[in-house]
């Protein structure tokens, strides 16, 4: 469902294009919303020049004029940045996201092309949605810093609180298990590294450029991957979860891929790691099977500990 009002516009600018005449309540269908807001968006695109003419009959349509020429769609810098950003994580590269973006860049204003496709051609989309937000502007620093080949600093935050400040070559943006990651060598430290971006702050373009390096054997995406699954927790262990490897994985929110391993058809094995014991309550608990954690006693205890105070919750 297309919510947001710029990515509506879009959509419905797709729509319009990609057919000579629409019913309202087809189009109303099609984009998740009422026909009075399918309604009110014409009335937007015809205030931004959009010769969108209202068609007669039992229902009533809309189509575009012939041999016109679009205008530029009027969206604001983080609104056309948040489009493009979206359409990579909701389609990844595949040839409708490539098809969309396409679409996009065609009715955007000549000054946001740019941004909006450096976060395109920067951005790798695996599996899930992000749902941190994100600054569109640090966003599109990265994104740029990525697709131009420029060396970069920024400030960061490490998970236990030091922070320090990088020099890197960047190269890529990852959207993964609800946050984005930026891939990229660290030059002083010789190697490759992840960086939250969430973590990251003053990112700064140096104007030096580099030489791409080989990206790493095991590919950006595995990458990202096993440094997620392989990290050192606070919380963390394997759980042997008492059914099938397919229902768990449904029942989890964003997994990782190698993070439920099946045993056998009625058992599997569930990779557990946070630095929030919360967060670890809230996955056992999508198991809505028995499990134990026969390696790891700590993390049974603690919660064994949170079952109790939560026992002491019932009422009388």
């Amino acid at each position: 469902m297309t919510t947001t009002m710029p990515a509506r516009l879009l959509r419905l600018l797709a729509l319009l294009q990609g057919r000579r005449e629409w019913p309202g309540g087809e189009l109303a269908a099609r984009l998740g919303v009422t026909t009075r807001t399918v309604r009110r968006d014409v009335d937007r695109l015809r205030e931004q020049g959009y010769p969108v003419d209202s068609t007669t009959g039992t229902a009533g349509g809309y189509r575009l004029a012939a041999g016109t020429e679009l205008p530029p769609l009027l969206l604001e810098d983080d609104e056309a940045v948040a489009v493009a950003r979206g359409l990579i994580v909701a389609s990844g590269t595949d040839e409708a996201a490539m098809r969309a973006l396409a679409k996009l860049s065609q009715v955007l204003p000549a000054r946001l092309r740019n941004a909006a496709a450096a976060v395109a051609e920067a951005t790798v989309s695996l599996h899930s949605s992000p749902r941190t937000h994100i600054d569109p502007g640090l966003l599109t620093t990265l994104a740029t810093a990525c697709r131009d080949h420029e060396l970069l600093t920024f400030a960061y935050e490490r998970r236990d609180g030091a922070a320090s400040r990088r020099r890197v070559e960047p190269y890529r943006l990852v959207a993964v298990v609800g946050l984005w990651y930026l891939v990229a060598f660290d030059v002083e430290r010789d190697d490759w590294r992840t960086f939250r971006v969430d973590r990251l702050t003053d990112p700064t373009p140096t104007k030096l450029r580099f030489r791409p390096r080989e990206l790493p054997e095991e590919g950006i995406g595995a990458h990202i991957v096993a440094g997620a699954l392989n990290a050192s927790y606070r919380f963390s262990g394997v759980a042997l979860v008492q059914a099938p490897a397919a229902e768990v994985l449904a029942r989890l929110h964003n997994p990782l891929p190698g993070k439920v391993e099946e045993v056998d058809e009625r058992t599997c094995r569930v990779r557990l790691g946070s630095h929030n014991l919360s967060q670890i309550v809230a996955e056992v608990a999508a198991f809505e099977a028995d499990f134990t954690l026969p390696d790891a006693p700590e993390l049974a205890g603690h919660l064994h500990d949170f079952a109790q105070r939560l026992d002491r919750l019932r009422p009388p």
